[in-house]
């Protein structure tokens, strides 16, 4: 039989009366009556728990549902900015479950106006479970750990305008239509301030990767090519921008770099020039091109993704597996890292003859630099996207790490 916490509570108190007077059941009336309790009644868990719509999707960023999606998002910011958008949070405490203060009302009454935390779950100052799970939905919808707990970065995201989001969200819908046409029946998609990458295939997205993007004086570029060859064990060409910010410093400090790292130096004519006659007080040493060897420490470790384009630049394994756990992905030099690229690779490589998983596998182990071209090239879109929806009310918003956006407030990382 189904017992509602009110009547529990005054069968509890009943008991209590015929054992200890009257006076008990004014406590329990007293419980029933306390003006923050929230309400107790039979459809207390049902209200306040209904799920919003999923932050996670299989829907591509490109699609015309993100269009619809993002044009109804802006009717509804709109509306939010017309009653006077959301209040700033406090960004003085850590706010966590179980924490009892005044500024977690403030922060509810943020996520209700958002959409995050359900009207019902009441004002309280109480920090409970529809809050916790309203704040990590919150900070997935932001790219944030969603752990719960409100960091530097939630406080950040928490304190944009209602008014800054929605001029987001417009400037964003102009990059979206843009790539509405026909992109491929399966694609690429690297959206740099998302450092995340979409591997779609009839409009649905089957793998999603971490990736690690250019550095705000590197930048990644924006760009549409086709994936045409895949190296596995490549050799890597250090860029002239690497060779001078960072090779030939660390050579004046250290006459070995080249040879700790499996770095040859390799004249315009082919052959190998020892470092040691190399004078690295100049910069002569950019006429040599300089190239590291496969390998374990190899830069781009098991494998290599290429495409054409004008900027050099290509998607690849990395040795530094510990920077895909990093909240700020921006580590680059222009080139894509990309986490689990196996799994990526194993995708491109589906349709070229003979090469499956365990292939694949096989020659990796066995070191040798071995170029592969796809059969069908797979095209790729390096884009740059910081607000997009993937459903009724799942409004995702990113950092505007280069600066593209327009307005200094969504420069959440240079800023903190």
């Amino acid at each position: 039989m189904k017992t509602s916490r009110r009547t529990f509570l005054l069968s509890a108190g009943a008991l209590a009366a015929t054992a200890y007077g009257a006076q008990a059941q004014d406590v329990i009336q007293d419980i029933l009556n306390a003006n923050r309790r929230g309400s107790w009644d039979d459809q207390f868990d049902a209200r306040a728990s209904s799920k919003a719509a999923k932050v996670s999707s299989h829907l591509p960023i490109f699609s015309p549902e993100t269009i619809a999606y993002v044009e109804q998002a802006i009717g509804q910011y709109s509306n939010i900015v017309a009653q006077g958008g959301w209040p700033d949070v406090p960004a003085t405490k850590k706010l966590k479950l179980g924490v009892v203060d005044p500024d977690v009302e403030v922060l509810r009454r943020r996520l209700m106006i958002s959409g995050d935390l359900a009207s019902s779950a009441g004002m309280s100052r109480s920090f409970d479970s529809y809050v916790d799970s309203a704040l990590k939905r919150f900070q997935a919808r932001h790219g944030l750990p969603a752990d719960g707990v409100t960091g530097k970065y939630t406080y950040a995201a928490l304190n944009v305008t209602a008014q800054v989001r929605l001029g987001q969200l417009e400037t964003n819908l102009v990059r979206l239509r843009s790539m509405s046409g026909f992109l491929g029946d399966r694609y690429v998609m690297v959206n740099i301030p998302a450092a995340q990458i979409e591997a779609v295939e009839g409009n649905r997205v089957v793998q999603r990767h971490t990736a690690i993007v250019g550095k705000i004086d590197r930048q990644t570029p924006i760009l549409n090519s086709k994936i045409n060859e895949v190296i596995v064990n490549p050799y890597w060409n250090a860029p002239e921008s690497i060779v001078i910010k960072d090779i030939i410093p660390h050579m004046r400090k250290n006459p070995t770099y080249l040879t700790d790292n499996s770095i040859r130096l390799i004249a315009p004519d082919g052959t190998e020039v020892d470092p040691a006659s190399v004078d690295w007080n100049t910069n002569d040493a950019v006429k040599y091109r300089f190239r590291q060897d496969p390998g374990k420490i190899n830069a781009m470790a098991s494998v290599k993704i290429n495409f054409p384009n004008p900027h050099a630049v290509y998607m690849h394994d990395t040795p530094q597996q510990s920077l895909f756990s990093k909240l700020m992905r921006f580590d680059s030099s222009g080139c894509v890292r990309v986490q689990n690229v196996r799994d990526l690779v194993t995708w491109l490589l589906r349709d070229t003859p003979g090469w499956n998983r365990q292939r694949f596998e096989e020659t990796i182990r066995s070191g040798e630099n071995t170029p592969v071209a796809l059969t069908n090239p797979v095209p790729v879109y390096f884009t740059y996207v910081t607000a997009w929806s993937t459903g009724d009310g799942v409004v995702h918003f990113r950092d505007d790490i280069y600066a593209r956006d327009g307005v200094d407030e969504l420069q959440l990382s240079t800023a903190l």
